[in-house]
């Protein structure tokens, strides 16, 4: 089984992707969908995957490269390249996290010179006595 988030017995660093892709064995097309990604190799998702060992084609975009399956369980598998992909055409397929946005909540300010002489009475008889001027 693939355990993502450990990187001690991986090669390359991986990179977390949720994008559609497709493998192709015997000229027959899969869409998969692709999970993470390195230069050595792709987790992918499908209902149905090959059998493990089975080689393919993997492609995503302008990706097309040869390699097999490592491993496969459940509807997740491996694949393991041929050829390392180059860093950059990897990272050309992750994408640029967007900026956090901080949000700057306030509650609208409420006090004596805001408040008209009726809205000044209405408060005053809900909670007490408000300060006036």
């Amino acid at each position: 089984m693939d355990d993502s988030g450990d990187t001690q017995n991986r090669r390359s660093q991986r990179s977390n992707v949720l994008m559609s892709a497709s493998i192709e064995i015997s000229g027959l097309s899969l869409p998969v969908k692709l999970r993470n990604l390195s230069a050595q190799g792709a987790l992918i998702e499908a209902d149905k995957l090959p059998v493990e060992g089975a080689k393919l084609l993997f492609r995503k975009a302008e990706i097309s490269i040869e390699g097999r399956l490592a491993w496969v369980e459940g509807k997740r598998g491996g694949v393991e390249f041929v050829t390392a992909l180059c860093p950059e055409t990897v990272l050309r397929h992750v994408p640029t996290p967007r900026p956090r946005v901080q949000f700057d909540f306030r509650r609208p300010g409420v006090g004596p010179k805001r408040l008209t002489l009726i809205e000044r009475q209405m408060g005053e008889a809900w909670s007490g006595a408000i300060p006036t001027e």
